[in-house]
């Protein structure tokens, strides 16, 4: 067993240290206002009221119409959105709420479908936001990363959208013979779309349903193989960089001779 003092000791105190570090950054990725985290347990939030059976149904499409809002809202916020597109956003907002609690009071089917179009449209603004920011920041870290996985989130919440608002709009079940489908259903479609998982018990009857069943099968498989997977491979902890072990002198010094190099600068 070794001691408090020697290196063993030394070892499992920097491990206990870095394993704290990385639980409170964990905590504050999640809960920070400034935080992709905290827009991904939004979109989390905004799915369980959609699959969760409501005795009113109109309760519970405005509860998710409110949080998808507040969830935009933050994302929005995060991604530091241009100005016009904030303007844009903020306009659709609006407009979001008004719908939101209209729909409290009347079974209107096309207040109904107004619910569904403009939740749509405001899960297509928010991503395109993260995505840029994403692109625009210098570091890859767990904020890259929970950026990358709201943008996933986001893209199959709004494709579901779009089916249920093509499945009140167009004549003729949007499934064929399984019906108009439910928002679940639509979204258990758009998530086995995207990620190409695709069970075969929904399909689209028709065009454009079908059209853009295969866009979100194209946009699921190349944001995984090129984004997710470049964030991932260029990630590297912070504990990992700062308490790494260090490299002999002779590989370091090889490394800035070639960085040098490979920069046009002068080789030391």
């Amino acid at each position: 067993m070794s001691s408090p003092g020697g290196p063993g000791g030394t070892e499992e105190i920097e491990e206990d240290a870095r394993q704290r570090r990385f639980g409170r950054h964990l905590v504050q990725a999640f809960t920070s206002s400034d935080s992709y985290g905290l827009v991904v347990l939004l979109i989390v939030a905004s799915y369980a009221l959609s699959v969760v059976p409501q005795s009113g149904q109109q309760w519970g499409e405005s509860a998710v119409l409110g949080v998808l809002i507040v969830s935009v809202w933050f994302a929005l916020r995060t991604s530091h959105a241009r100005r016009s597109l904030r303007l844009v956003a903020d306009a659709l907002l609006v407009v979001a709420a008004f719908i939101a609690i209209g729909h409290l009071f009347t079974t209107n089917e096309a207040v109904r479908t107004a619910v569904f179009v403009t939740c749509g449209l405001l899960y297509v603004i928010a991503p395109y936001s993260i995505v840029r920011h994403l692109v625009l920041r210098r570091t890859i870290d767990i904020q890259t990363l929970l950026g990358a996985l709201a943008t996933y989130l986001m893209v199959g919440m709004a494709f579901a959208f779009v089916y249920q608002s093509l499945a009140h709009i167009q004549s003729g079940p949007f499934f064929g013979s399984q019906g108009e489908g439910k928002f679940p259903q639509d979204l258990f479609f758009s998530f086995t779309t995207l990620t190409t998982t695709g069970y075969g018990n929904l399909v689209p009857a028709a065009n454009p349903g079908q059209s853009l069943a295969v866009l979100e099968m194209l946009i699921g498989q190349l944001f995984l193989v090129t984004a997710v997977a470049k964030v991932i491979n260029a990630w590297v902890p912070k504990s990992r960089t700062v308490s790494g072990p260090e490299r002999p002198a002779a590989e370091e010094d090889s490394s800035v001779r070639e960085d040098a190099a490979a920069g046009g600068g002068a080789v030391p």
